[in-house]
């Protein structure tokens, strides 16, 4: 796409934008058809994902003054259109990343158990980083399942406290 290409469509943009006020002011509109053509209009020009509509009022967490916290309030509620439909969505999708955080510490920790408890493959045994006694010991293998294990449980209460917290 050229540079005249790119003017001419936002010369057109301009012009249909001005013969669109002009109908406006023209014509009596009631409320309720403004309010469709505003959202219509608004939907048009806002390409931001859901998540980043709600990461706006993530941030009314840091104000500590309640005016301003209304007052920054109300200005994220005229420009980022939220409805149920959207909330639900998002809400469903942080749920179900919970729950697949939840799941898979859940995999990890019986998986770091199965480890510890079956016997250890004999190239596994022949590194024994600690020895209880001649025939016993902490193996290389015991080392890793602990690592998953604690993996494991990281995820695990990470994803519990995270969904306890909303």
């Amino acid at each position: 796409m050229d540079n005249k290409q790119i003017v001419d469509e936002a010369a057109l943009l301009e012009l249909k934008a001005d013969e669109l006020v002009v109908l406006l002011q023209k014509s009596v509109v009631d409320k309720d058809r403004a309010r469709a053509i505003q959202e219509k209009i608004y939907h048009a020009l806002d390409k931001d994902s859901i998540p980043r509509r709600i990461e706006a009022f993530k941030e009314l967490d840091a104000v500590d003054d309640r005016l301003e916290l209304l007052n920054e309030f109300e200005y994220l509620l005229s420009h980022h259109q939220l409805d149920s439909k959207t909330s639900k969505k998002y809400l469903s999708q942080e749920r179900l990343k919970n729950w697949v955080l939840i799941v898979i510490g859940i995999i990890m920790i019986t998986l770091g158990m199965a480890m510890i408890i079956m016997p250890a493959p004999p190239y596994f045994e022949m590194f024994t980083i600690f020895y209880f006694n001649p025939n016993d010991g902490v193996t290389l293998m015991d080392l890793i399942a602990l690592l998953i294990v604690f993996t494991g449980v990281y995820l695990f209460l990470s994803s519990v406290l995270k969904k306890q917290a909303q």
